[in-house]
């Protein structure tokens, strides 16, 4: 279940769900933004054009992020997402130089069916 919740918060961005739902999705993600941002200066950088040892850095950093999150996400818009693409090309680069506290949890109120506390979940600007 967290694995899909990390897959649509990477794709949206933001995702509404319980309260201790997102509390505990928020650990999850921000680990694995950290692996992504800790690749350094060759954060978004194609393979190719790295050296040797920052080629086999950020294979490392992939192969232990792809372990969890699956490789493509259907955005429910029809469309699959490549994950790893965009949480080491997007968002890595985003929060490179953020020491951590990537995701904001805001409580919405209450669901209506069995009044369980919502809260959204999404990434700081």
């Amino acid at each position: 279940m967290f694995r899909n919740m990390a897959a649509a918060l990477i794709v949206h961005e933001k995702i509404d769900t319980t309260h201790a739902k997102a509390m505990e999705l928020r650990g999850i993600v921000e680990r694995l933004i950290t692996k992504a941002a800790k690749a350094g200066d060759v954060v978004g950088k194609p393979l190719d054009s790295l050296s040797v040892d920052e080629r086999a850095r950020q294979v490392h950093l992939r192969r232990i992020v792809n372990k969890f999150l699956p490789q493509v996400y259907d955005d429910g818009q029809g469309e699959f997402v490549d994950i790893i693409h965009k949480l080491f090309f997007v968002l890595g680069p985003r929060f490179k130089d953020r020491p951590g506290g990537y995701t904001r949890v805001t409580k919405i109120g209450t669901r209506r069916g069995d009044a369980a506390p919502l809260a959204r979940i999404e990434f700081v600007s």
